[in-house]
């Protein structure tokens, strides 16, 4: 398939805020697509390169490279390019990568450029999110949305799933199915003013620590053990510790969910930007380990033996979770089964989880099943303060004694076009070693710098506590947070996990 054609595509789906148009717009697409181009034609529009950024700069790409006059480009071209930029290293790295990025830009008429300029820097913004491509390719597939969603969150990859369905049609869809070796998307949760909401609205529940680490996700089958985190990285050779814990239970194949945290010399959680530094780092894991060590605390099963659990309700998943993994590697959890009756000890339970440094509590209908890769509202997290997950759009340098930090965060959120709304600023919260990893990390993702304002690709998401909304004109949402600060930065999570307009609208009252 032509790039022009993509870029075309990419730019009537910017064009247009009408759900069913994008869908029309990307199922003729990926309907014309060649079954081996169409997991690539996917991936550019949701602006993902499967080699992972290639390594190139702005000045790079700002270089003025003579356009093509006419369409020769193709998708397969774009990926062979990309795969051989990745591969580039050793002496005259730089000079062998402008040699490849020059030749692929001089094969590119002016607009599809423009849109390879966008995907190299991770800059392609129409609207064409995951939720929307699916649905596309449902209509060219001819194949039920729901039934292509299961399959997408048991695989963990759209583009893959898409390859497939557009090829064979709905046949393939059973082919995908939870496996040991390969991670699925966890499923997450949707938010609770408090205990006694979260019990009113789920009924016979289990209340359960909710522990301020990294989420994993843990395979095992025999001796080989695969530790992934909530994006789906794989990070085994960074916890040795859960790959020996893995392997001391009873079970050959299986898969776990559940948390990583770090604990002071008083068995008090140590806070989460220092797990995530541990989980993150590459380099000497050993000495890393002996620093700080890691204790995994498992709170769901997926899957056991040939077994997949996925289905089952809440209070048999558990059931075999206990039989599994010991009481010491196990979420504390408290169940509720008449919430009138135990209202009083399930919010002693949320007081005392408070007490011993953990973030809040997780409750949970023990009659769901696990929704991988959904948040819906058969999970409730409450913690005591209004927290949203944002993206970072741009930050200001700092005066005083942040001069050289950048600092004032600008915030947004998801809408529903694919772009971010900004929410409003904040600089509060940031610690001193908040602000020095900040600068690091926010002047790689720069795209723009006037010596006041860095604007970057939206990547970093920080989480934000606020005490709630107010009606600003300023800003597109119409709202702006109120006293907003920095809780912490997640590195473990990507922007599409962040939250939406709608989610902020949803969760504090305007004044």
């Amino acid at each position: 398939m032509l790039l022009a054609d993509v870029a075309r595509v990419s730019r009537e789906v910017a064009g247009t805020s009408a759900r069913s148009r994008k869908t029309a717009l990307l199922a003729e697409l990926f309907g014309a697509a060649p079954p081996g181009e169409a997991g690539l034609v996917i991936s550019y529009l949701a602006g993902r390169l499967p080699q992972g950024r290639p390594g190139i700069g702005w000045r790079a790409l700002g270089r003025e490279v003579a356009p093509a006059e006419a369409p020769a480009l193709t998708v397969g071209d774009v990926d062979a390019a990309v795969t051989e930029l990745a591969a580039v290293a050793g002496a005259g790295a730089q000079r062998e990568r402008r040699r490849i990025l020059d030749a692929l830009l001089g094969a590119a008429t002016v607009d599809e450029q423009a849109f390879l300029r966008s995907l190299l820097s991770g800059e392609v913004r129409q609207g064409a999110l995951d939720a929307v491509a699916l649905e596309g390719v449902a209509s060219a597939a001819g194949v039920p949305a729901a039934e292509l969603r299961r399959a997408v969150m048991l695989d963990g990859s759209l583009p893959r799933v898409a390859a497939a369905v557009l090829a064979e049609g709905a046949p393939a869809l059973g082919g995908f199915t939870l496996r040991v070796g390969r991670p699925v998307q966890p499923m997450l949760a949707a938010t609770a003013g408090s205990v006694a909401e979260a019990l009113a609205a789920l009924g016979p529940c289990a209340v359960e620590e909710k522990l301020d680490g990294v989420r994993i996700q843990v395979h095992r089958d025999g001796d080989d053990v695969r530790v992934y985190t909530r994006s789906l990285d794989e990070i085994t050779d960074r916890l040795p510790e859960v790959t020996e814990l893995a392997r001391s239970l009873p079970g050959e194949r299986f898969i776990l969910d559940g948390e990583v945290i770090g604990r002071d010399a008083a068995g008090r959680p140590v806070p989460f930007q220092q797990v995530a530094s541990r989980v993150g780092s590459r380099t000497d894991v050993a000495a890393a380990r002996r620093t700080l060590p890691l204790a995994a605390f498992f709170f769901d099963v997926l899957a056991i033996g040939d077994e997949v659990l996925l289905d089952l309700p809440v209070r048999e998943r558990h059931a075999a979770l206990t039989a599994l993994v010991p009481e010491s590697a196990r979420v504390r959890r408290l169940v509720v089964e008449d919430p009138a009756a135990q209202a009083a000890a399930a919010e002693e339970f949320g007081t005392e989880t408070l007490a011993r440094g953990h973030e809040g509590v997780m409750v949970k209908s023990l009659g769901s099943a696990y929704a991988a890769g959904r948040r819906g509202r058969h999970w409730l997290k409450v913690k005591p303060v209004h927290t949203l997950d944002l993206v970072v759009l741009a930050a200001e340098w700092g005066h005083g004694r942040r001069t050289g930090l950048l600092s004032n965060l600008h915030l947004g959120a998801r809408a529903a076009d694919g772009t971010y709304a900004m929410l409003g600023k904040t600089f509060k919260g940031l610690t001193d070693e908040m602000l020095r990893w900040q600068t690091d990390a926010l002047r790689a993702l720069a795209t723009s710098d006037d010596g006041f304002t860095v604007r970057v690709r939206p990547e970093l998401v920080v989480e934000i506590a606020y005490d709630g909304l107010q009606r600003s004109p300023r800003y597109p949402a119409g709202v702006a947070l109120r006293f907003a600060r920095v809780l912490r930065h997640r590195p473990d999570k990507t922007a599409e996990q962040a939250d939406t307009v709608e989610t902020v609208l949803g969760g504090g009252a305007a004044g």
